[in-house]
């Protein structure tokens, strides 16, 4: 089975200031990202579909979750400022299905260095660009065997 763990679309720039940041919208960018998303991922035996309730990850999965047919789920645990052990807990619940995590620049580096750290082979490039995608295979109930980095795909 696989975890793909997609960073947000691109959404303008953040104010830390704004009470109203989880509302922030898709630019025009993030929705055409988000439609590449859904182009690549169209044809994955994909079961699940987990967000962060914020508006930018929800609008990031929406057109993919269309294409599918699947139900957007949103979970806390995928929430921005979330703590490693609730959002590797999330993650082991899910690595036995094939599954779209859609998360947050912080988030995302977190797990993917916890399942390097527990053994995960990372051939090639890392980051956590928005719009990105981490490809996690072959889970083994402790960790995944590799991860692949895709900074945006179809860019």
């Amino acid at each position: 089975m696989t975890t793909y763990l997609v960073r947000h679309a691109s959404a303008g720039s953040r104010d830390d200031c704004d009470p109203h940041d989880a509302d922030r919208t898709l630019d025009e960018s993030g929705r055409f990202q988000a439609e590449k998303l859904a182009g690549w991922l169209r044809h994955e035996p994909i079961d699940r579909i987990l967000t962060s309730p914020y508006r930018r990850c929800i609008e990031s999965v929406e057109p993919l979750a269309a294409e599918l047919g699947v139900r957007i789920e949103c979970v806390d645990a995928l929430r921005e400022g979330t703590g490693i052990d609730s959002s590797w807990e999330l993650l082991e619940c899910v690595a036995a299905t094939t599954t779209v995590l859609c998360s947050h620049g912080d988030v995302i580096p977190d797990l993917i260095r916890r399942a390097q750290g527990r053994g995960m082979l990372v051939p090639g490039k890392s980051g956590c660009a928005k719009g990105s995608v981490w490809t996690l295979q072959h889970w083994d109930r402790t960790t995944f065997a590799t991860g692949i980095y895709t900074p945006v795909p179809g860019t």
